[in-house]
């Protein structure tokens, strides 16, 4: 079993859902990006999405986008994304670490060369974004092979018909996006959302994370109390965005800002558990 397999096991164990965040690696810095995912875990994340800052982000809404910029203004590569993660790794070694982005800068760096690397820095698993599951033979499969597990999305327009190919090589969680269009956008509709998990169940015995427009304790409530996971990116983002300088640089705040947010997610999506224990 992968990390991330034991963590979701461990909080299924406990009767609630997982809190997955989002942070881009190098945002506003990288110092203070180390100490961001090292806040996440005491605040109560239990798997971490680090995202590698790309140009051209397609999926990404407003939030994400200038993310990736600062963090690219300030100097982050790929190959400092797995030196941030290996960082990491020296005073972390259980929570799971995901990579997420785009194909076009893993092979710039090179496939192979990229999960040796990526494997040996300590990452548990990748999403990209662009690559459909006719292209596995580019990456997921390599991946797998690699020992890293390949998460897939699915969307409100991934019919039955499609998800045998979505989740064919799938593995750690299936990411499931709650809204159609692009991150940080309106709030999702809670009872699609369900119904969406009880279908995606009939599929796979992989957990199912729900993200995209959850904002606040409220919404990761309300997500954990049909999903086994809960994603969150856009809110923790724009909470560090809020402490930075006219010049986009860190303050005392900064680190504590996107902890204290993460904090209150955690609690939000253990409340849900308490809930549903209600008779």
């Amino acid at each position: 079993m992968s990390r991330i397999d034991h963590r979701f096991a461990a909080v299924k164990a406990q009767g609630r859902a997982a809190l997955v965040t989002f942070v881009m690696a190098g945002d506003p810095d990288a110092a203070t990006s180390l100490e961001i995912l090292k806040a996440l875990p005491k605040a109560g994340a239990d798997v971490i999405e680090v995202g590698m800052p790309f140009s051209d982000p397609m999926a990404d809404g407003p939030a994400i986008q200038a993310a990736g910029l600062r963090a690219l203004h300030a100097g982050m590569t790929l190959k400092g994304v797995l030196k941030l993660v290996a960082e990491f790794r020296k005073t972390d070694s259980q929570t799971p670490i995901i990579l997420m982005g785009y194909y076009n800068p893993i092979y710039v760096y090179g496939v192979d060369k990229f999960l040796v690397d990526a494997k040996a820095a300590g990452a548990d698993g990748m999403i990209v974004v662009d690559l459909p599951p006719e292209e596995d033979e580019e990456l997921c499969l390599p991946a797998l092979k690699a020992g890293l597990s390949f998460i897939r999305l699915a969307t409100p327009t991934t019919d039955d018909s499609r998800l045998p190919a979505v989740l064919s090589n799938t593995s750690g969680f299936v990411y499931y996006v709650s809204i159609t269009g692009i991150t940080g956008a309106a709030r999702p509709d809670y009872s699609r959302v369900a119904a969406a998990v009880k279908r995606l169940k009939a599929h796979t015995d992989l957990p199912i994370a729900v993200g995209f427009g959850v904002k606040d304790a409220a919404a990761a409530h309300e997500i954990a109390l049909s999903a086994d996971g809960v994603v969150v990116g856009s809110a923790l983002i724009d909470a560090l965005a809020k402490t930075l300088d006219a010049q986009g640089r860190s303050g005392p705040a900064t680190v504590g800002a996107v902890g204290e947010l993460a904090g209150k997610l955690a609690a939000g999506v253990a409340s849900a558990a308490k809930e549903s224990a209600i008779p």
